[in-house]
């Protein structure tokens, strides 16, 4: 398969004999052949992970290892986050930022003890590792990974499913990640996700993954998940995707980001400041009414997609802003997207209108997650 834009080969992840086998529809994505559905079908996929818990192979995503006694230190020049008191075993969401203050990736990140264990998006893995590399590449070790592969396994019996397996897993909770053995395989493991259920997400060597993937996908709860499913299920969880929801262009104070930034790192704390964009970030922090657009949750009034790139206007028909993620979510049975307005028009219980196709489709701005999170704390 070739990427339709480009013409160049894409890439295939250690599953994708494993998805072909299993009737997956895969299309280009990230520069990788990807799943974006498999025979039980989007809608399928989508309500059984939240009653259950389905397998994500997430393998085209990028993951590094940060090696030194510097690197805790070297990694905060580049994020807005406490990265130097994280304790071990512990994960942390970060975002990557440049000069300016715009978001280059966001990402997570564990104290592994002898490592800071780094997973970036697909689509930036290789500028993100350049970057790392040459900011901070003089003061530890910025070590790609790519013989290992990533697997998710999310929804409400995805801890019996995996706990099985493993024990110790059961003692994880939300944001901790710990090395396991998952049928004889040896794989780190941390209790995240990106769908708002409880999940773990596996990092294991490529030559071992379709031998895992197969082990949980023979437990009768599990099913496997393509893109399509991964992006419902995200956009319900309120959580950002990279590319549509924040880039470059977009702030960690604009995207309603601010709960990432540790008061350690804003003005008044032991380290602020010190990351690139500090100057932008913590002047918006420190005065948010110098913010331009804020983003928020957005619920149709009807049962109608709104999708990203739809314009919102006000009651005056003027354009306040734009719909960055919009979709029919299936747990919810309502029209809902996230985007950016006016901060005039962000309050929760705001009006806005959507432009769909000409048509006007009224929008109340409301609060997110748009479904509840299950996370075990």
């Amino acid at each position: 398969m070739t990427d339709t834009a480009s013409g160049a080969p894409l890439h295939t992840t250690p599953l994708n004999d494993l998805h072909i086998a299993r009737g997956a529809r895969m299309v280009p994505f990230a520069g990788y052949s990807m799943p974006v559905q498999f025979p039980l079908g989007v809608l399928g996929e989508h309500l059984h992970t939240r009653a259950q818990a389905g397998l994500f192979d997430v393998s085209h995503m990028g993951q590094l290892r940060l090696v030194g006694p510097q690197a805790a230190a070297a990694f905060e020049t580049l994020m807005p986050v406490d990265v130097v008191d994280l304790p071990v075993g512990k994960q942390r969401y970060g975002l990557l930022l440049n000069a300016a203050g715009g978001i280059l990736d966001d990402l997570m990140f564990v104290n592994r003890g002898d490592d800071i264990f780094v997973i970036v998006n697909g689509a930036c893995k290789a500028n993100d590792i350049a970057h790392i590399t040459a900011q901070i590449g003089q003061q530890c070790a910025v070590i790609p990974m790519p013989e290992q592969a990533l697997l998710a396994l999310q929804g409400p019996a995805a801890a019996a499913v995996i706990g099985a397996l493993d024990a110790r897993a059961l003692s994880l909770v939300f944001m901790t990640g710990a090395a396991l053995t998952l049928g004889g395989i040896a794989c780190y493991v941390t209790r995240s996700g990106y769908t708002g259920e409880d999940g773990f997400e596996i990092s294991v060597a490529a030559q071992d993954a379709t031998a895992l993937a197969t082990l949980l996908l023979g437990d009768a709860r599990v099913q496997p998940i393509g893109l399509g499913a991964r992006n419902s299920l995200r956009l319900e969880a309120g959580l950002c995707l990279y590319g549509n929801d924040i880039d470059t262009t977009t702030t960690p104070v604009e995207a309603g980001l601010n709960w990432a930034i540790q008061k350690i790192r804003r003005t008044g704390g032991s380290r602020a400041g010190g990351f690139l964009g500090a100057d932008t970030v913590l002047s918006q922090l420190d005065d948010p009414a110098t913010l331009t657009r804020r983003r928020v949750g957005l619920v149709a009034t009807e049962r109608i997609p709104v999708r990203d790139h739809t314009e919102l206007q006000n009651s005056a028909g003027e354009r306040i802003g734009v719909v960055t993620s919009g979709l029919l979510a299936p747990s919810v049975n309502q029209a809902i997207a996230m985007g950016y307005v006016a901060p005039a028009y962000a309050h929760v219980g705001d009006t806005v209108i959507a432009i769909v196709r000409g048509r006007a489709v009224p929008m109340t701005v409301t609060a997110m997650p748009f479904t509840p999170a299950r996370y075990v704390r």
